[in-house]
C-alpha cells in the first residue's frame, strides 16, 4: 500500500495496515535546511516562490520521511489576495489596513486564484510532480472566522476584543464577511485542488475564541459553506483549537476528519461524530519533550484509536 493509498483510506474510516503519520507544521525553523534559506530570504519570498516553496515543503519529507507532504505557505495569503496589505516577520503576521466597518468589508475582491495566488499553484504543481503518485500532498486554508480575526483586528491579540466588538454591533456586516471568506476560499481550495493536492484542511485556529451559540450563529454556517462548495472533491480536514465546548455543533461540519488538539477527549470525539469521521491529532506537544512520556502517549494515543482512524 502506497503512502497516498494509506492516507485516504484513513481519511474514509477505513481499515489500514498502520496509521498514517504527519506533522501539522512540519516545515519550519526546527530544520537546520530551512533555516539556512532562511537567513536569505523572508518569510514571505519563501512562499511566493515556487523554487524556495517546493524546497522547503520537501525537506522534512526527505529527512523524516512522513506519510503526507504539506505544501509550504500561510493561512493570510487568501487575505492579501483579496485586497488587504500584508506583512509578515519573526513578530509574526500584521495588517496594517483592517477591516472595520460594511464599506471595507465591501471592498474585499473574491479573486481568481491562478492570477493572485498564481505561486502558490506552481509551486503545489511542482510538488505533486515531485512527490509521484505513490506520496499524498496537502493544500490548507484558515477558515473564514479565523482569517477575519486577523483582518479585523490586524494581528493576533489576547481575547480577539475587536473582532468580537464588531461581531455582536453589526452581526449583518459580520455575517457579510464570513460569507465573503467563506466565497473565496472555496475558489482557492478548487485551485489548489486541481493542482493535484491529495486533501486540504481548514485552520480554525481561533473557534475556541467563541461560545457555543456564536460559533453556531457565525462560523459554522461559514465552514459548512466551504465544506459543501467542494463537493467531496478531496478529503477535507478541519482543525479546531481549544474547542472541547463546541465539538457538538464541530462534528456538523461536513468534514472527512477532525483534527483535534489535546485538549479534547478523543472518546468523546468519537461518540459524537460517529463512526463515518476519521479523527487526527490529539498529541500534547509538551510530551514531545520526555522521550519516554511521549512514547507511551504514542501508545495509549495508537491503542484508543483503533485502525479506522487517521
Amino acid at each position: 500500500m502506497t503512502r497516498k493509498e494509506l492516507f485516504l483510506r484513513a481519511c474514509r474510516c477505513e481499515p489500514v495496515p498502520r496509521l498514517p503519520v504527519w506533522m501539522m507544521r512540519q516545515a519550519g525553523r526546527y530544520l537546520p535546511e530551512y533555516r539556512e534559506i532562511r537567513a536569505k530570504h523572508s518569510f514571505l519570498q519563501v512562499c511566493k516562490s515556487p523554487d524556495l516553496a517546493v524546497e522547503v515543503s520537501l525537506q522534512p519529507f526527505r529527512r523524516l520521511g512522513m506519510d503526507a507532504i504539506i505544501i509550504f505557505s500561510d493561512i493570510l495569503v487568501p487575505a492579501e489576495a483579496m485586497g488587504l496589505p500584508l506583512e509578515l516577520d519573526d513578530r509574526g503576521p500584521n495588517m496594517p489596513v483592517p477591516v472595520r466597518s460594511d464599506a471595507d468589508v465591501k471592498r474585499l475582491h473574491i479573486f481568481d486564484p491562478e492570477t493572485e495566488t498564481g505561486f502558490l499553484m506552481e509551486a503545489l504543481r511542482r510538488t505533486v510532480k515531485m512527490a509521484g503518485p505513490d506520496v499524498p500532498v496537502l493544500g490548507f486554508a484558515a477558515s473564514p472566522w479565523t482569517l477575519a480575526c486577523y483582518m479585523v483586528e490586524g494581528r493576533a491579540r489576547e481575547g480577539f476584543a475587536t473582532v468580537k466588538d464588531f461581531l455582536y454591533r453589526e452581526p449583518r456586516v459580520f455575517h457579510e464577511l464570513l460569507h465573503r471568506i467563506a466565497q473565496a476560499t472555496v475558489l482557492y481550495l478548487k485551485g489548489q485542488i486541481r493542482a493535484g493536492v491529495s486533501a486540504v484542511q481548514l485552520f480554525d485556529t481561533w473557534c475556541g475564541e467563541l461560545n457555543l451559540p456564536d460559533y453556531i450563529e457565525f462560523v459554522l454556517p461559514a465552514v459548512q459553506q466551504i465544506i459543501s462548495g467542494l463537493g467531496h472533491a478531496v478529503p477535507v480536514i478541519y482543525y479546531t483549537k481549544a474547542s472541547h465546548h463546541l465539538l457538538p455543533a464541530i462534528v456538523k461540519s461536513g468534514a472527512d476528519v477532525l483534527s483535534i488538539d489535546w485538549r479534547t477527549s478523543l472518546r468523546e470525539a468519537r461518540e459524537l461524530a460517529g463512526p463515518n469521521v476519521a479523527l487526527q491529532g490529539n498529541l500534547d506537544p509538551s510530551s514531545l519533550l520526555g522521550r519516554k512520556s511521549v512514547k507511551r502517549r504514542w501508545i495509549s494515543l495508537l491503542k484508543s484509536r483503533g485502525t479506522a482512524t487517521s
